[in-house]
C-alpha cells in the first residue's frame, strides 16, 4: 500500500506542484488549502504523513503540530515555512513535527525528508507495539493434539491479514483467541474493537458499525462515529456474526469488498482499513441452506475458518488450564486436592472454559486461603463424564449429562435464569435455548 500525504498550502499552485511530483514519487495525496480543511479530512481519513505550511488563511499551521501528533502518535510531519521564520520552526518540532524545509521547496529534497520522516514514524509505531506486546494478556490453549493444531492456525493468522472466522461452543475462548491474534500482529498498535451483533438488531446494529449523522433518527442529537471507523487500521472482531439481522448483513457485505461505507443518514464515503475477525456458535453453512444467513457474506468471510474444539472433548487440556487460570488470580501455589482434578477432568463443561475459569474462582473465595476440596466446588463434583443412569444401568450421552447438569444448577439456583446462567458461564440467551431443547418445545 502507498504512503498517503496530506498537502496543506493555501496556494493552489503550490498544491499543484506538491501533488504532481508526489504522486509520480509514488505517494496518495489529498489536498487541504486551510486548518478547517485539514481538521475534516483528518477526521474522514488516515494518513502516513502531512506536509504542513506555516502560514493559512484561518491561522498558524505550527499550532495544527500539537493537535495532529496528540491523536495520531505515529505520523510524520512535515513543515514548510518562510526563511526567516526558521526559529518558529525549530519550535514546531519541539511540539512534535518531524522536519521542516523552507520556501523555495526542492522537490528531491522534499522525497527524502518525506521517506525520512514516515520511517520515523513506523519506528514509533514498532515501539509502541513492543510495548503493548509486553502487556498483551497471557493465554493458555492446551496441549492436546487439537489445541496445537488451533495455536498453529492462530500462529499463521497472526502472520497474514486475511479474514478469520472462528467457531465453536459459546465459552470457548473465540474472543480470547481474536485478542491473541491481534496482538501478534502487524496491526498490534492499533485499535482491537469488538462488536456483539447478537446484542444489537436491525438499524441499531448499523448504527452501531457505521455511526450516524445528527438528525438521522430520533436520538440522533450529534454526529456519532461507528466502530468499523474506530478501527481503521486495527481489528474489528464482529462476536456471533451468525446473529446478525440479514438486511445488516447486506450492509456489511459491501463494506467488507470495498473498505467503504456511510454513517446512517449520511451520503459521504468514508473509508476504513480494518482486519476482520468473525465468530459464531453458529453452523453457518447451515444458516445459510436456511435462508438465515447469506452465502455471499459467508464465502466472503469464510478465508481462514478456525473451528475451537470444546473442552469437554480435550480433557487433558484441563490441569494446564486450573494452573494457568490460578496463577492469573495469584493463587499459583495454592493447594489441590487430587480428588478435585479428577471431578474436574471427568466434568462435561457445558460452558466451556469460561465456565471452568467462573468455578475456580468461586472454589477460591470459599477455599479461604485452604487447600481447594470438592466442598468448593457445588455441583461439579456430582456430575462425571460418564455418570450411569440408575434405572437402567447404561451409560448417558453427552446431552443427557449436559441436560441433567443444567437442571441441576438451575434447581440449585431457585429457577433463577441470570444466576444459573453466571454459575455456568454461559449467557442467559444460551441457558433458554437448552432449556427450551431439552422441554422439546
Amino acid at each position: 500500500m502507498k504512503p498517503t500525504v496530506l498537502l496543506v498550502d493555501d496556494e493552489p499552485s503550490v498544491l499543484f506542484g506538491y501533488r504532481k511530483f508526489l504522486e509520480k514519487a509514488g505517494y496518495g495525496t489529498s489536498e487541504a488549502a486551510t486548518l478547517k480543511e485539514a481538521r475534516a479530512l483528518f477526521e474522514a481519513e488516515r494518513f502516513d504523513a502531512i506536509l504542513l505550511d506555516k502560514n493559512l488563511p484561518d491561522g498558524n499551521g505550527l499550532d495544527f503540530v500539537p493537535e495532529v501528533r496528540a491523536e495520531y502518535p505515529d505520523i510524520a510531519i512535515v513543515v514548510i515555512t518562510g526563511a526567516g521564520d526558521v526559529p518558529e520552526a525549530v519550535d514546531a518540532l519541539k511540539k512534535g513535527a518531524d522536519n521542516f524545509l523552507t520556501k523555495p521547496v526542492d522537490m528531491g529534497e522534499l522525497d527524502v525528508f518525506l521517506r525520512k520522516s514516515i520511517e520515523v514514524g513506523g519506528l514509533r509505531r514498532v515501539d509502541m507495539t513492543r510495548k503493548r506486546l509486553e502487556k498483551k494478556s497471557s493465554m493458555h490453549f492446551g496441549e492436546s493434539p487439537a489445541a496445537k493444531e488451533t495455536m498453529e492456525y492462530a500462529q499463521l493468522a497472526a502472520e497474514n491479514d486475511s479474514t478469520v472466522l472462528l467457531q465453536g461452543e459459546t465459552g470457548v475462548g473465540k474472543g480470547v483467541l481474536a485478542h491473541w491474534i491481534h496482538e501478534r500482529s502487524a496491526r498490534a498498535s492499533e485499535s482491537f474493537v469488538e462488536v456483539n451483533c447478537s446484542s444489537l438488531r436491525g438499524d441499531l446494529l448499523a448504527s452501531e458499525l457505521f455511526g450516524h449523522a445528527k438528525g438521522a433518527f430520533t436520538s440522533a442529537v450529534c454526529d456519532r462515529e461507528g466502530l468499523v471507523e474506530v478501527a481503521d487500521r486495527g481489528t474489528l472482531l464482529l462476536d456471533e456474526i451468525g446473529d446478525m439481522d440479514i438486511s445488516v448483513q447486506a450492509q456489511f457485505l459491501k463494506v467488507i469488498e470495498e473498505k467503504s461505507y456511510r454513517r446512517v443518514g449520511e451520503v459521504k464515503v468514508r473509508h476504513s482499513d480494518f482486519r476482520l475477525i468473525c465468530a459464531t456458535n453458529r453452523d453457518l453453512q447451515r444458516e445459510v441452506g436456511e435462508g438465515r444467513f447469506r452465502n455471499d457474506l459467508f464465502f466472503r468471510i469464510n478465508v481462514l475458518p478456525m473451528t475451537i474444539v470444546p473442552l469437554n472433548r480435550r480433557n487433558s487440556d484441563i490441569p494446564g488450564y486450573v494452573r494457568h487460570f490460578l496463577a492469573n488470580m495469584g493463587h499459583e501455589g495454592m493447594e489441590i486436592d487430587p480428588a478435585v482434578m479428577g471431578a474436574l477432568v471427568a466434568y462435561r463443561w457445558p460452558g466451556n472454559i469460561r465456565e471452568l475459569k467462573n468455578v475456580l474462582e468461586r472454589a477460591v473465595l470459599l477455599a479461604r486461603g485452604k487447600p481447594i476440596s470438592l466442598e468448593h466446588m457445588p455441583g461439579v463434583s456430582g456430575a462425571p463424564a460418564a455418570a450411569a443412569r440408575p434405572d437402567t444401568g447404561g451409560t448417558m450421552s453427552l446431552q443427557e449429562v449436559e441436560e441433567e447438569h443444567i437442571a441441576s444448577i438451575v434447581d440449585q439456583c431457585g429457577g433463577d435464569v441470570q444466576k444459573a446462567s453466571e454459575l455456568l458461564g454461559i449467557s442467559r440467551a444460551t441457558l433458554y435455548r437448552k432449556i427450551k431443547d431439552r422441554k422439546g418445545d
